[in-house]
């Protein structure tokens, strides 16, 4: 789903010399937000992908908790439930959902079409965790698919691949009637299994891994004209907005932000975890502060026509502590490029850039 937003960071904080506050840096911030997690366990035997949750695979698989908006706490909650499941074995990623509607519609019939034209269920996916070269899935009630790579976000001046094929199986069962409006609907079930052969990956994951994930709902507001459902406009004719319904919430109305995504983690335990909390490694945290930097050097181009020369420019200091470690944040910058990098003296070197690409350096 392509989204265009306008965004303003002032609200970010700085970072002070001395780390004194560093524990409330990103306080109150809402692209800092924690993101949520959910640990897959390991499938005992593959479930059939036809959409029918009632297989035995998917009993006693936890659910995430219901979707939110993509805002947050910022706006009310979704007056609809979405929610998710996951397991996984040693060639597919396998993911469950369920889709509560009242109103069931979908028009678009053809693969790659702009699915989120209709009510969709979304999947986006960052298994090298790196915000670039990640994917996303979409399906609507009759289970048209649109698959797209990204090699980087729009926000960078990236562009979806349509040409890209997931090799997605991919399922859906109606409660319900499709495009009938003289009834009232209960949901719809979506079944998937995403090859990891199809994800850039050299191995299948292992126990511990873990992607950066997260879903997304786009609902429509309609009204029925003719025997069809057709999208709310305002006094002018234009199409109101939709709304956007996520697992993990972005902090903003934009899910091309990989490094807002929750966080799926890989156990080949056979049941039970879920939505649970993991301690995140280390260089995790590291990455908020990269992140920081990234943003206010976005906001202080889009004031001053140019990125920033140094961190003093930005009214951040080089050092800061983060669980008892200290920490060497260093910048070089052209008016049209920038790179960071954090480290420790006893971690490796996490790199980012004006395009928002994280690299490791060992």
């Amino acid at each position: 789903m392509k989204k265009i937003v306008v965004l303003s960071f002032y609200c970010i904080p700085l970072l002070i010399a001395g780390a004194a506050r560093s524990q409330d840096l990103f306080k109150g911030n809402d692209l800092f937000t924690v993101p949520k997690q959910y640990t897959a366990t390991m499938a005992v035997n593959p479930p059939v992908i036809d959409g029918d949750l009632k297989d035995k695979v998917w009993s006693g698989v936890p659910w995430t908790t219901d979707f939110t908006d993509i805002e947050g706490n910022k706006q009310p909650a979704p007056y609809q439930q979405t929610r998710c499941k996951m397991i996984w074995d040693k060639d597919y990623l396998y993911i469950a959902a369920e889709v509560k509607e009242s109103n069931i519609w979908a028009y678009v019939k053809n693969h790659d079409e702009v699915i989120f034209q209709d009510n969709d269920f979304e999947v986006f996916i960052d298994p090298l965790n790196t915000a670039h070269q990640y994917f996303e899935l979409e399906v609507n009630a009759i289970n048209t698919m649109w698959d797209l790579f990204l090699p980087k976000p729009y926000r960078s001046g990236g562009d979806g691949l349509s040409s890209w094929e997931s090799g997605v199986r991919s399922g859906v069962k109606v409660q319900g009637t499709v495009n009938d409006p003289s009834d009232k609907d209960k949901s719809w079930t979506v079944e998937m299994a995403i090859p990891y052969t199809h994800l850039n990956l050299k191995k299948s994951p292992e126990n511990g891994d873990f992607w950066r994930i997260n879903f997304s709902r786009v609902q429509w507001g309609t009204t029925v004209s003719e025997g069809k459902y057709v999208k709310n406009t305002d006094a002018a004719g234009k199409t109101l907005p939709e709304h956007n319904w996520v697992w993990s919430p972005q902090g903003l109305i934009n899910m091309h932000y990989p490094e807002r995504w929750g966080y799926l983690n890989f156990s080949t335990a056979t049941k039970g975890a879920g939505e649970v909390a993991i301690e995140l490694p280390f260089a995790e945290k590291q990455r908020n502060y990269l992140w920081l930097v990234y943003y206010r050097q976005k906001e202080y181009m889009e004031k001053q026509g140019r990125y920033a020369g140094s961190l003093k420019e930005l009214g951040i200091a080089p050092e800061f502590t983060l669980d008892s470690q200290n920490n060497t944040l260093d910048m070089e910058a052209t008016n049209h490029q920038f790179f960071l990098s954090v480290k420790t003296s006893s971690q490796s070197t996490i790199t980012i850039n004006q395009d928002g690409l994280i690299q490791i350096v060992k």
